[in-house]
């Protein structure tokens, strides 16, 4: 249908009608469109190909957007259709969860490296507490935040069924502890170094729902 630029579209998050989370909604001269599929910035003929098969081959209204380091495909559908359809990004949360788990193993080691085992136990208990306030689920108990912490994210099959408005939570959060353990967000600073373990249409779904979030401002700064 269309090859675009960012410059050319609005994207914005938006409530999904009938789940507590948010989803990217990209709009261009008046037409809605939802995140099909992610590709990194060497995925570039991957991204055409698959816009082209959906375009050409199945008579799919889809739109890819092109930019510096990342590529998507976007299908339209209109506004009273997003809470029956089932899309990549749905498929995709517990890829958001890896790597939020990510992020807060790697946070949780340099406390425990930098700052002391006494420092990290105190992190737990501080990180525990925010797990009860915002009611996550499956996560109860000083053993399961411990658990959260020592598993590999990239090897188990099943992540705590977490929500997006959960991962939001984390982030931020997340993003306060380490403040207040290091005086500064240094700790914040290399993420991408933390996201590699995760395939690269991984790795950059995640960096672009962190881009078009208020997340941006903590992580990607």
């Amino acid at each position: 249908m269309f090859i675009l630029k960012r410059q050319d579209v609005d994207i914005k998050m938006v409530q999904h009608p009938s789940r507590d989370q948010q989803i990217p909604i990209l709009t261009y001269q008046g037409q809605t469109f939802r995140l099909m599929k992610m590709f990194n910035a060497q995925q570039a003929e991957e991204a055409r190909g698959f816009w082209r098969d959906l375009t050409d081959n199945r008579g799919k209204a889809c739109v890819l957007l092109e930019e510096p380091d990342r590529y998507s495909v976007w299908g339209k559908v209109r506004p009273d259709q997003l809470g029956h359809d089932s899309t990549e990004e749905d498929k995709r949360l517990p890829i958001l969860t890896r790597a939020c788990l990510l992020i807060l193993q790697a946070v949780y080691f340099d406390v425990e490296d930098l700052l002391g085992s006494r420092q990290a136990a105190s992190f737990e208990k501080d990180l525990a507490q925010m797990f009860e306030k915002a009611k996550f689920p499956k996560v109860t108990g000083p053993e399961v935040v411990h658990a959260v912490l020592k598993v590999n994210p990239l090897d188990t099959l099943q992540v705590p069924p977490w929500e997006e408005k959960h991962l939001y939570i984390l982030l931020q959060e997340l993003h306060h502890l380490g403040k207040k353990y290091f005086g500064n967000t240094s700790f914040a600073e290399g993420i991408e170094e933390v996201l590699d373990g995760l395939a690269g249409d991984d790795r950059s779904y995640f960096t672009t729902w962190v881009d078009q979030s208020p997340l941006k401002d903590l992580w990607l700064a």
